[in-house]
C-alpha cells in the first residue's frame, strides 16, 4: 500500500466546520478520505476496529448533538466526467465530494441541461442519492443512472442502479436498509438529450418574468438555474452565516380523505395534488400557522422568511435545535393532525 492510500487519522478532531449548523463538537478520530484506496484502508484498519462510523461530506443534512464516540469519514472525494452518451442521453459522473451545486453549474457550461432545478441545494454529490434530493418540480431520483460505494464491513466495492437505491420522497435504501452499511464514492446521471424545462412553480415563474424573459412559458436551462439560485438566495439563509441544515422538514403527504377533512378547518390550506391520489401539504404553511415563524427557543429559532429552516443563531447545540423541532413538530400535530418528519439525520 502506497502512503498516499494508507489511512491517517487525527484524534480529537473539530467538527463545527464540517456541519453547516455549526455546532461545536468533536470526533474521537476522523479521516480524510481523498482515494478511494483510502477509504476502503481506513474501514479495515484494526485501530478503529469495532468503533461507530459516521459519514461526513458538506454535513448539510446531519443534527450532532455531542461529541461523537467513533471514527468521523471526512470524504473529499473530487472529479467529474462525461462517461457515455447514447441515442437519448448524456451519462456523467460525479465524485462523492464534489460540492453539489458546482456540480450542477459544471453540467450547465457542459451544454448539459437537466438538473438547473436542483441549484443551490447544499452538501455533496455524494449525499444527494440518500436523502433523494428535491426541489421545484424535479427529484434527484429522475436523473439518476447509478451509483458507486464501498461497504463499510467489508470494504468491498458495489455498483447500485436506481432500483436498488429505492428512491422514494426524501429517502432512499440508505437512509433504512443500508444505512451506516455504505460509503458513497461517485453517482453518474443520466441527462436527457430532448430536455423540457420545469418551471409551474410560482417562485419560478415570478422570478423569470422579473428577469425579463418574455417567452417564460420557454425559459433556457440556465434562466432556471439563475431563477431558483435568485429564489432560494432571497428565502434561505447562508449556511456560513447563520448555522442551518436548509429545509428541517419534510413536506407530508397525507389521504385524500384526510385533506378533504382538513380543508373545511382551513381552506387556505396549501397543498399539491400526488399521481396517487394523496395529497402533499406545504410544511412551512402549517408551521407558520401554528405562530413559529421567527420564534426562537434559546439560540435556536424557526427562520424569519422561511419556517421550514431552523437555525442556530449562535451557541445552540444540536440538543436545543431539536427540541425547537419537537415543539414545533407538537403544535402541528395539535392544530391539523399531521405528523411533521425531520429531514437531516439526527447524532
Amino acid at each position: 500500500m502506497s502512503r498516499s492510500d494508507s489511512a491517517a487519522f487525527i484524534a480529537g478532531y473539530p467538527l463545527k466546520a464540517h456541519n453547516t449548523f455549526g455546532f461545536d463538537v468533536c470526533a474521537q478520530f476522523a479521516c480524510r478520505i481523498e482515494h478511494e484506496a483510502q477509504l476502503m484502508a481506513a474501514v479495515r484498519d484494526p485501530r478503529t476496529a469495532g468503533l461507530p462510523r459516521l459519514v461526513l461530506g458538506g454535513g448539510s443534512n446531519v443534527v450532532l448533538t455531542g461529541d461523537f464516540a467513533g471514527l468521523v469519514l471526512l470524504v473529499a472525494l473530487q472529479g467529474r466526467r462525461m462517461v457515455r452518451e447514447d441515442h437519448d442521453a448524456w451519462y456523467v459522473e460525479a465524485a462523492a465530494g464534489e460540492p453539489w451545486h458546482d456540480f450542477v453549474a459544471w453540467t450547465l457550461s457542459q451544454g448539459l441541461p437537466g438538473l438547473e432545478n436542483l441549484a443551490l441545494i447544499p452538501g455533496t454529490v455524494g449525499a444527494a442519492p440518500i436523502q433523494n434530493i428535491g426541489a421545484y418540480g424535479l427529484e434527484m431520483c429522475e436523473r439518476f443512472a447509478s451509483l458507486r460505494a464501498v461497504e463499510l464491513a467489508t470494504g468491498a466495492v458495489v455498483e447500485l442502479d436506481a432500483k436498488a437505491c429505492r428512491f422514494g420522497y426524501r429517502d432512499s435504501f440508505f437512509k433504512r436498509e443500508g444505512r451506516d452499511r455504505f460509503v458513497i464514492t461517485s453517482v453518474t446521471f443520466r441527462l436527457p438529450k430532448v430536455w423540457q424545462p420545469r418551471a409551474g412553480y410560482a417562485d419560478i415563474a415570478r422570478e423569470l418574468a422579473a428577469g425579463g424573459h418574455a417567452d417564460a412559458a420557454a425559459p433556457s436551462a440556465q434562466a432556471i438555474f439563475d431563477a431558483v439560485v435568485a429564489v432560494r438566495r432571497a428565502k434561505l439563509p447562508d449556511p456560513l452565516q447563520l448555522g442551518n441544515a436548509g429545509s428541517f422538514f419534510k413536506n407530508p403527504v397525507v389521504e385524500a380523505t384526510q385533506f378533504e377533512a382538513l380543508k373545511v378547518k382551513e381552506p387556505e390550506v396549501v397543498s399539491y395534488p400526488q399521481p396517487d391520489g394523496r395529497v402533499k401539504l406545504a410544511a412551512g404553511w402549517l408551521i407558520d400557522r401554528c405562530g413559529w415563524k421567527g420564534r426562537a427557543m434559546g439560540a435556536a429559532a424557526v427562520h424569519e422568511r422561511q419556517a421550514l429552516v431552523l437555525v442556530n443563531r449562535g451557541g445552540a447545540s444540536g440538543a436545543e435545535v431539536l427540541a425547537l423541532a419537537k415543539a414545533v413538530q407538537r403544535d402541528v400535530l395539535a392544530r391539523f393532525g399531521v405528523e411533521l418528519e425531520a429531514e437531516p439525520v439526527c447524532l
